[in-house]
């Protein structure tokens, strides 16, 4: 308990500061190269649809460590939630487990993302088919989402203070209405939303299998936390 508390205080496990120090120099690279020399990392390394020319399988990976090169806040926000939340995790876990969480939920919510890409080019106009089969993602959001979740499960009452709400919400409810509210604006796909929330949910969706199996085996095991 002792240990939990230190982390909790300040001290950054290993996973959870190497997870923040390489997304912040990759952004920091992505702006340099884009603004400086016009190369977009995003185009070998963000994530395609497989329909694209550009698509590579280790997109499934990389995707998740580049952001907007001009959104400062858009890694900023992704690496705060993880500073906020994934220590706590790390802690809990151990390093070895949570970078395994991170990577899942990551790649689970690249692959619900290209999931949902493909059912709806199969019913879009061919002039708008071929803008979707050319977008690209990126982002850390959905193993950030799978973070929240992991937290709002291990720790269901820990009493969260969010702007701009004057009064503190317990993690279950927080993770539940932020992914009701996910899923509402992406069933609405509004036009000109360019954020991927079904890949956030799908975060959550591969955070709870992940969560559930390790509940399984710990329980085989003998082990409790």
């Amino acid at each position: 308990m002792n240990r939990y508390r230190n982390s909790f205080a300040g001290i950054l496990p290993t996973v959870t500061k190497n997870i923040i120090i390489i997304n912040g120099i990759i952004w920091l690279a992505q702006f340099v190269l884009l603004s400086r020399a016009g190369i977009d990392l995003s185009r070998q390394f963000g994530l395609h649809f497989p329909a694209s020319s550009d698509f590579r399988f280790y997109q499934l990976v990389t995707y998740m460590f580049l952001h907007d090169p001009y959104s400062f806040s858009h890694v900023f926000f992704n690496m705060f939630a993880v500073f906020m939340f994934g220590r706590t995790l790390e802690q809990v876990w151990g390093q070895k487990r949570f970078l395994t969480y991170y990577l899942v939920t990551g790649i689970g919510a690249g692959l619900i993302q290209i999931l949902v890409l493909y059912l709806r080019v199969q019913t879009q106009l061919p002039q708008e088919m071929f803008s979707m089969v050319d977008s690209v993602t990126v982002g850390a959001s959905g193993a950030v989402f799978g973070i929240l979740l992991a937290f709002g499960m291990l720790f269901p009452n820990a009493e969260l203070f969010i702007i701009p709400f004057p009064f503190p919400i317990k993690a279950k409810w927080f993770v539940i209405g932020y992914g009701l509210l996910e899923l509402l604006f992406g069933v609405a796909n509004r036009s000109g939303d360019n954020v991927a929330h079904f890949a956030h949910l799908g975060g959550m969706l591969f955070g709870i299998f992940m969560i559930l199996y390790w509940k399984n085996k710990d329980r085989r095991d003998g082990r409790f936390y």
